[in-house]
């Protein structure tokens, strides 16, 4: 099966390098995806001959995530993992991620963080809170239960891939398609965090409250407007 590595990149000059290169032993196919970057990533990726599309304004990740799905479903891929550019994600677990798909049981597989411990990921009390009523909220709206609603580190089969290439949100991308393909088979694997090694993470706090807070008041919305049509 053709796999594809979607690897959005903003402003990960210190950290994309390593990142593509870790994928070397797990033979699988990748695209950088430089949305719009302001520090050295263009001249890195350029340097180095990593594969990879430039998009001249930045666009935001679902805009960065969606040029990749499009450029799998282009190439006919049969299955697309995201995977972020600064590092944290582990390439070692896409097997792992892609097992499930292959075996043609699930549609989408993503990576979680809170199946099993993982000493490495560090979050602010507002953010664990906020994901815990995501995933509670989707249980309600749904009927199933996802415990990492705001994982980017998630793999999707072919009809995926052309679901997502054709509409995708450049907002809240991660819980908005978790709820908008919830109709299709979901399921998620245990999967650590790598420390971030380099730069600094854009989440704070605040920005972290904010996301949480649109995504609660989006679900609310799909709660009152569409009530049951969203269950299996």
């Amino acid at each position: 099966m053709k796999v594809l590595v979607i690897i959005p990149c903003y402003n990960e000059e210190e950290s994309i390098l390593t990142t593509v290169k870790s994928l070397e032993k797990e033979k699988v196919d990748y695209v950088v995806i430089d949305d719009g970057s302001t520090d050295h990533s263009l001249q890195v990726l350029k340097e180095n001959h990593l594969n990879y599309i430039h998009l001249d304004n930045n666009l935001g990740i679902g805009g960065a995530i969606q040029t990749g799905y499009k450029y799998a479903k282009k190439y006919d891929y049969d299955i697309a993992i995201q995977m972020d550019g600064d590092g944290q994600h582990d390439a070692s677990y896409i097997s792992t991620l892609i097992e499930p798909i292959k075996k043609k049981k699930e549609k989408i597989v993503i990576g979680s963080r809170f199946l099993e411990k993982d000493p490495n990921f560090k979050s602010t009390f507002f953010r664990r809170m906020g994901i815990s009523i995501l995933s509670t909220l989707y249980k309600w709206i749904t009927g199933k239960r996802i415990k990492d609603m705001t994982s980017g580190f998630r793999a999707a089969d072919k009809s995926v891939i052309e679901l997502f290439a054709k509409e995708y949100p450049y907002e809240y991308p991660e819980p908005v398609t978790n709820l908008s393909i919830s109709h299709k088979n979901i399921v998620e694997v245990p999967v650590q965090m790598k420390k971030r090694e380099h730069g600094k993470s854009s989440i704070t706090p605040i920005k972290s409250m904010y996301y949480m807070l649109n995504v609660i008041i989006y679900f609310i919305i799909i709660i009152i407007s569409r009530g049951d049509d969203y269950h299996a």
